[in-house]
Protein backbone atom coordinates (compact mmCIF):
# COMPACT_ATOMS: atom_id res chain seq x y z
CA UNK A 1 0.00 0.00 0.00
CA UNK A 2 2.80 2.40 0.88
CA UNK A 3 4.50 1.87 -2.51
CA UNK A 4 1.21 2.40 -4.34
CA UNK A 5 0.60 5.64 -2.44
CA UNK A 6 4.08 6.97 -3.30
CA UNK A 7 3.66 6.00 -6.94
CA UNK A 8 0.30 7.73 -7.17
CA UNK A 9 1.70 10.88 -5.57
CA UNK A 10 4.64 10.91 -7.96
CA UNK A 11 2.35 10.31 -10.92
CA UNK A 12 -0.02 13.04 -9.78
CA UNK A 13 2.95 15.39 -9.49
CA UNK A 14 3.96 14.53 -13.05
CA UNK A 15 6.95 12.35 -12.16
CA UNK A 16 7.54 8.62 -12.01
CA UNK A 17 10.64 6.55 -11.27
CA UNK A 18 12.87 9.63 -11.48
CA UNK A 19 11.86 10.39 -15.09
CA UNK A 20 10.18 13.64 -16.11
CA UNK A 21 7.16 13.69 -18.34
CA UNK A 22 6.99 15.95 -21.35
CA UNK A 23 8.24 19.42 -20.50
CA UNK A 24 4.77 20.94 -20.82
CA UNK A 25 3.46 18.46 -18.21
CA UNK A 26 6.24 19.09 -15.73
CA UNK A 27 4.88 19.82 -12.24
CA UNK A 28 5.72 22.93 -10.31
CA UNK A 29 8.41 22.86 -7.64
CA UNK A 30 5.88 22.61 -4.79
CA UNK A 31 4.26 19.52 -6.33
CA UNK A 32 7.65 17.95 -6.87
CA UNK A 33 8.75 18.51 -3.28
CA UNK A 34 5.39 17.20 -2.05
CA UNK A 35 6.25 13.91 -3.75
CA UNK A 36 9.72 14.05 -2.20
CA UNK A 37 8.14 14.55 1.21
CA UNK A 38 5.82 11.57 0.71
CA UNK A 39 8.80 9.41 -0.12
CA UNK A 40 10.69 10.74 2.92
CA UNK A 41 7.73 9.91 5.15
CA UNK A 42 7.66 6.38 3.75
CA UNK A 43 11.31 6.03 4.73
CA UNK A 44 10.48 6.77 8.36
CA UNK A 45 12.19 10.10 9.00
CA UNK A 46 11.10 12.02 12.09
CA UNK A 47 8.06 14.11 11.24
CA UNK A 48 9.38 17.22 13.01
CA UNK A 49 12.56 17.03 10.91
CA UNK A 50 10.54 16.70 7.71
CA UNK A 51 8.32 19.64 8.60
CA UNK A 52 11.38 21.80 9.27
CA UNK A 53 13.19 20.76 6.08
CA UNK A 54 10.29 20.86 3.64
CA UNK A 55 8.93 24.15 4.96
CA UNK A 56 12.39 25.63 4.32
CA UNK A 57 12.79 24.46 0.72
CA UNK A 58 13.17 27.16 -1.89
CA UNK A 59 13.63 26.94 -5.63
CA UNK A 60 16.86 28.68 -6.62
CA UNK A 61 16.88 29.87 -10.20
CA UNK A 62 20.55 30.79 -9.79
CA UNK A 63 21.33 27.13 -9.03
CA UNK A 64 19.67 26.06 -12.27
CA UNK A 65 21.49 28.80 -14.20
CA UNK A 66 24.81 27.78 -12.69
CA UNK A 67 24.22 24.12 -13.56
CA UNK A 68 23.19 24.85 -17.15
CA UNK A 69 25.65 27.62 -17.88
CA UNK A 70 28.95 26.51 -16.43
CA UNK A 71 31.51 28.56 -18.36
CA UNK A 72 33.66 26.77 -20.91
CA UNK A 73 37.07 28.25 -20.23
CA UNK A 74 39.98 27.12 -22.36
CA UNK A 75 42.69 26.37 -19.82
CA UNK A 76 46.14 24.87 -19.91
CA UNK A 77 48.11 23.74 -16.91
CA UNK A 78 50.27 26.83 -17.31
CA UNK A 79 47.23 29.11 -16.94
CA UNK A 80 45.47 26.98 -14.30
CA UNK A 81 48.27 26.45 -11.78
CA UNK A 82 49.13 30.12 -11.12
CA UNK A 83 45.49 30.83 -10.29
CA UNK A 84 44.95 27.81 -8.08
CA UNK A 85 48.38 27.75 -6.44
CA UNK A 86 48.90 31.47 -6.07
CA UNK A 87 51.49 33.12 -3.85
CA UNK A 88 48.69 34.09 -1.47
CA UNK A 89 47.43 30.52 -1.22
CA UNK A 90 50.95 29.18 -0.70
CA UNK A 91 51.54 31.67 2.11
CA UNK A 92 48.21 30.85 3.77
CA UNK A 93 48.83 27.12 3.44
CA UNK A 94 52.18 27.43 5.17
CA UNK A 95 50.64 29.55 7.93
CA UNK A 96 47.82 27.04 8.54
CA UNK A 97 50.28 24.16 8.44
CA UNK A 98 52.32 25.79 11.20
CA UNK A 99 49.25 26.85 13.17
CA UNK A 100 47.76 23.36 13.32
CA UNK A 101 50.92 21.29 13.07
CA UNK A 102 50.50 19.30 16.33
CA UNK A 103 46.91 18.38 15.46
CA UNK A 104 47.81 17.64 11.85
CA UNK A 105 50.69 15.40 12.87
CA UNK A 106 48.46 13.41 15.22
CA UNK A 107 45.73 12.99 12.59
CA UNK A 108 48.31 12.19 9.92
CA UNK A 109 49.69 9.36 12.05
CA UNK A 110 46.20 8.11 12.89
CA UNK A 111 45.19 7.74 9.26
CA UNK A 112 48.54 7.34 7.52
CA UNK A 113 48.38 10.51 5.41
CA UNK A 114 51.03 13.23 5.22
CA UNK A 115 49.63 16.46 6.76
CA UNK A 116 50.74 18.62 3.83
CA UNK A 117 48.22 16.86 1.57
CA UNK A 118 45.45 17.43 4.10
CA UNK A 119 46.24 21.14 4.14
CA UNK A 120 46.53 21.32 0.35
CA UNK A 121 43.07 19.82 -0.16
CA UNK A 122 41.63 22.04 2.55
CA UNK A 123 43.07 25.12 0.89
CA UNK A 124 42.01 24.24 -2.64
CA UNK A 125 38.49 23.16 -1.74
CA UNK A 126 37.41 26.04 0.50
CA UNK A 127 40.36 28.41 0.86
CA UNK A 128 40.92 27.03 4.36
CA UNK A 129 37.24 27.27 5.28
CA UNK A 130 36.72 30.84 4.13
CA UNK A 131 34.67 30.00 1.02
CA UNK A 132 32.15 27.23 1.65
CA UNK A 133 29.08 28.50 -0.20
CA UNK A 134 25.96 29.96 1.35
CA UNK A 135 23.20 27.89 -0.20
CA UNK A 136 20.89 25.78 1.94
CA UNK A 137 21.97 22.27 0.99
CA UNK A 138 18.46 20.74 1.02
CA UNK A 139 17.14 23.57 -1.16
CA UNK A 140 20.06 23.37 -3.60
CA UNK A 141 19.69 19.59 -3.95
CA UNK A 142 15.90 19.73 -4.31
CA UNK A 143 16.30 22.43 -6.98
CA UNK A 144 18.82 20.36 -8.93
CA UNK A 145 16.68 17.22 -8.66
CA UNK A 146 13.67 19.18 -9.91
CA UNK A 147 15.68 20.62 -12.77
CA UNK A 148 16.02 17.06 -14.00
CA UNK A 149 19.37 16.97 -15.77
CA UNK A 150 20.76 14.55 -13.14
CA UNK A 151 17.60 13.96 -11.17
CA UNK A 152 18.35 10.49 -9.80
CA UNK A 153 21.75 11.60 -8.48
CA UNK A 154 20.47 14.72 -6.74
CA UNK A 155 17.38 12.99 -5.31
CA UNK A 156 19.71 10.46 -3.71
CA UNK A 157 21.93 13.23 -2.36
CA UNK A 158 18.85 14.98 -0.96
CA UNK A 159 17.95 11.93 1.12
CA UNK A 160 21.57 11.62 2.25
CA UNK A 161 21.30 15.22 3.47
CA UNK A 162 18.22 14.23 5.48
CA UNK A 163 20.24 11.38 6.99
CA UNK A 164 22.95 13.80 8.11
CA UNK A 165 20.38 16.07 9.75
CA UNK A 166 18.66 13.09 11.38
CA UNK A 167 21.99 12.00 12.86
CA UNK A 168 22.41 15.43 14.47
CA UNK A 169 25.77 16.41 12.99
CA UNK A 170 24.54 19.85 11.89
CA UNK A 171 21.47 22.03 12.37
CA UNK A 172 19.33 22.75 9.33
CA UNK A 173 20.01 26.49 9.43
CA UNK A 174 23.76 25.81 9.34
CA UNK A 175 23.72 23.18 6.60
CA UNK A 176 25.21 25.43 3.96
CA UNK A 177 27.33 24.79 0.91
CA UNK A 178 27.81 25.35 -2.79
CA UNK A 179 25.07 25.60 -5.40
CA UNK A 180 25.98 22.04 -6.46
CA UNK A 181 25.41 20.61 -2.97
CA UNK A 182 29.03 20.32 -1.81
CA UNK A 183 29.33 21.06 1.89
CA UNK A 184 31.69 22.51 4.42
CA UNK A 185 35.42 23.13 4.47
CA UNK A 186 36.14 19.85 2.67
CA UNK A 187 33.30 20.36 0.15
CA UNK A 188 31.86 16.86 0.56
CA UNK A 189 28.64 15.89 -1.15
CA UNK A 190 26.22 14.35 1.38
CA UNK A 191 27.08 10.84 0.15
CA UNK A 192 30.77 11.52 0.72
CA UNK A 193 29.99 12.91 4.17
CA UNK A 194 28.21 9.69 5.13
CA UNK A 195 31.04 7.57 3.76
CA UNK A 196 34.07 9.52 4.96
CA UNK A 197 33.31 12.24 7.52
CA UNK A 198 35.06 11.73 10.86
CA UNK A 199 34.73 12.98 14.41
CA UNK A 200 38.24 14.34 14.74
CA UNK A 201 38.00 15.64 18.29
CA UNK A 202 35.71 13.06 19.91
CA UNK A 203 32.77 15.36 20.63
CA UNK A 204 30.26 12.98 19.04
CA UNK A 205 29.62 15.06 15.94
CA UNK A 206 31.12 15.19 12.47
CA UNK A 207 31.24 18.91 11.78
CA UNK A 208 33.02 19.73 8.52
CA UNK A 209 31.64 23.28 8.60
CA UNK A 210 33.24 24.80 11.69
CA UNK A 211 35.47 22.16 13.31
CA UNK A 212 38.93 22.03 11.74
CA UNK A 213 39.86 18.78 13.48
CA UNK A 214 36.82 17.07 11.96
CA UNK A 215 37.77 18.54 8.57
CA UNK A 216 41.36 17.26 8.80
CA UNK A 217 40.30 13.80 9.93
CA UNK A 218 37.63 13.58 7.23
CA UNK A 219 40.06 14.49 4.46
CA UNK A 220 42.62 12.03 5.79
CA UNK A 221 40.10 9.22 6.12
CA UNK A 222 38.87 9.80 2.57
CA UNK A 223 42.41 9.40 1.23
CA UNK A 224 43.08 6.38 3.44
CA UNK A 225 39.94 4.67 2.15
CA UNK A 226 41.14 5.28 -1.40
CA UNK A 227 44.40 3.44 -0.79
CA UNK A 228 46.74 6.26 0.22
CA UNK A 229 50.34 5.15 0.78
CA UNK A 230 52.10 7.25 3.41
CA UNK A 231 55.51 6.22 2.11
CA UNK A 232 54.91 7.80 -1.30
CA UNK A 233 54.37 11.29 -2.59
CA UNK A 234 51.95 12.12 -5.42
CA UNK A 235 54.29 12.19 -8.41
CA UNK A 236 56.87 14.41 -10.09
CA UNK A 237 57.24 16.51 -13.19
CA UNK A 238 59.65 14.97 -15.69
CA UNK A 239 61.22 15.61 -19.07
CA UNK A 240 60.72 13.36 -22.07
CA UNK A 241 63.26 12.66 -24.79
CA UNK A 242 62.81 13.87 -28.35
CA UNK A 243 60.57 11.57 -30.35
CA UNK A 244 59.03 10.02 -27.23
CA UNK A 245 56.03 7.81 -28.00
CA UNK A 246 53.04 9.41 -26.25
CA UNK A 247 51.22 6.06 -26.39
CA UNK A 248 53.16 5.19 -23.21
CA UNK A 249 51.10 7.79 -21.32
CA UNK A 250 47.59 7.35 -19.95
CA UNK A 251 45.38 7.85 -22.97
CA UNK A 252 43.17 10.89 -22.71
CA UNK A 253 39.39 11.07 -22.76
CA UNK A 254 36.48 11.31 -20.35
CA UNK A 255 35.88 7.87 -18.90
CA UNK A 256 34.22 6.05 -16.05
CA UNK A 257 36.66 5.47 -13.20
CA UNK A 258 37.12 1.76 -13.93
CA UNK A 259 38.00 2.49 -17.54
CA UNK A 260 40.42 5.19 -16.45
CA UNK A 261 42.08 2.77 -14.02
CA UNK A 262 42.52 0.28 -16.86
CA UNK A 263 44.34 2.94 -18.84
CA UNK A 264 46.46 3.68 -15.77
CA UNK A 265 47.46 0.02 -15.57
CA UNK A 266 48.38 0.04 -19.26
CA UNK A 267 50.75 2.98 -18.69
CA UNK A 268 52.25 2.00 -15.32
CA UNK A 269 55.78 0.60 -15.24
CA UNK A 270 58.85 0.65 -13.02
CA UNK A 271 61.08 3.66 -12.59
CA UNK A 272 63.88 1.64 -14.20
CA UNK A 273 61.70 1.06 -17.26
CA UNK A 274 60.85 4.75 -17.53
CA UNK A 275 64.56 5.53 -17.27
CA UNK A 276 65.26 3.16 -20.18
CA UNK A 277 62.67 5.07 -22.21
CA UNK A 278 64.65 8.28 -21.64
CA UNK A 279 62.44 9.87 -18.96
CA UNK A 280 64.40 12.09 -16.58
CA UNK A 281 63.81 14.41 -13.64
CA UNK A 282 62.90 17.98 -14.49
CA UNK A 283 66.52 19.04 -13.92
CA UNK A 284 67.75 16.34 -16.30
CA UNK A 285 69.07 13.98 -13.63
CA UNK A 286 68.24 10.28 -13.43
CA UNK A 287 64.97 9.15 -11.88
CA UNK A 288 64.97 7.90 -8.27
CA UNK A 289 66.13 4.31 -7.95
CA UNK A 290 63.10 3.03 -6.08
CA UNK A 291 61.08 -0.13 -6.54
CA UNK A 292 57.84 1.65 -7.33
CA UNK A 293 55.63 1.85 -10.38
CA UNK A 294 54.41 5.05 -11.97
CA UNK A 295 52.10 5.98 -14.81
CA UNK A 296 52.78 8.83 -17.22
CA UNK A 297 50.31 11.73 -17.25
CA UNK A 298 50.21 14.37 -19.99
CA UNK A 299 47.50 16.83 -18.86
CA UNK A 300 47.80 18.95 -22.02
CA UNK A 301 48.76 16.20 -24.43
CA UNK A 302 52.15 15.33 -25.96
CA UNK A 303 53.22 18.96 -26.34
CA UNK A 304 52.52 19.90 -22.72
CA UNK A 305 54.11 19.16 -19.37
CA UNK A 306 54.72 15.55 -18.32
CA UNK A 307 54.36 13.87 -14.92
CA UNK A 308 55.19 10.47 -13.52
CA UNK A 309 52.29 9.73 -11.20
CA UNK A 310 52.52 7.34 -8.24
CA UNK A 311 49.66 5.37 -6.71
CA UNK A 312 48.66 8.28 -4.46
CA UNK A 313 47.78 10.16 -7.63
CA UNK A 314 44.99 7.62 -8.12
CA UNK A 315 43.64 8.42 -4.65
CA UNK A 316 43.55 12.12 -5.49
CA UNK A 317 41.87 11.37 -8.82
CA UNK A 318 39.09 9.65 -6.88
CA UNK A 319 38.57 12.91 -4.99
CA UNK A 320 38.38 14.92 -8.22
CA UNK A 321 39.05 13.25 -11.56
CA UNK A 322 40.83 16.25 -13.06
CA UNK A 323 44.51 16.18 -13.97
CA UNK A 324 44.68 19.92 -13.37
CA UNK A 325 43.12 19.70 -9.89
CA UNK A 326 45.27 16.77 -8.78
CA UNK A 327 48.42 18.47 -10.07
CA UNK A 328 47.49 21.62 -8.12
CA UNK A 329 47.08 19.53 -4.94
CA UNK A 330 50.52 17.97 -5.45
CA UNK A 331 52.19 21.28 -6.21
CA UNK A 332 50.67 23.02 -3.20
CA UNK A 333 51.52 20.11 -0.89
CA UNK A 334 55.14 20.21 -2.06
CA UNK A 335 55.37 23.97 -1.63
CA UNK A 336 53.99 23.86 1.92
CA UNK A 337 57.13 22.06 3.11
CA UNK A 338 59.61 23.40 0.54
CA UNK A 339 62.56 25.33 1.94
CA UNK A 340 61.81 29.03 1.83
CA UNK A 341 64.51 31.47 0.80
Amino acid sequence: MKKKLIASLLLAAGWFNGQSLAEEAKPDFQSYTAALKAEAQSRGYDQALLEAVFSSLQFHERVVSADRSQPEVVETLDTYLPKRVSETRIRMARERYQQYQPQLEEIGKRYGVQPRFIVALWGLESSFGRIQGNYSIPSALATLAYEGRREAFFRTEFFHALDILAQGHIELDNMKGSWAGAMGQSQFMPSSFLAYAQDGDGDGKKDIWTNELDVFASIAYYLKRQGWNNSLTWGREVTLPAGFDAAHAIQRGSLARNEWLSRWDASARSMADWHKLGVRRLNGEALPQREINAALVLPDGPKGRAFLAYDNYKSLMHWNRSYYFVTSVGYLADLIVAEQS
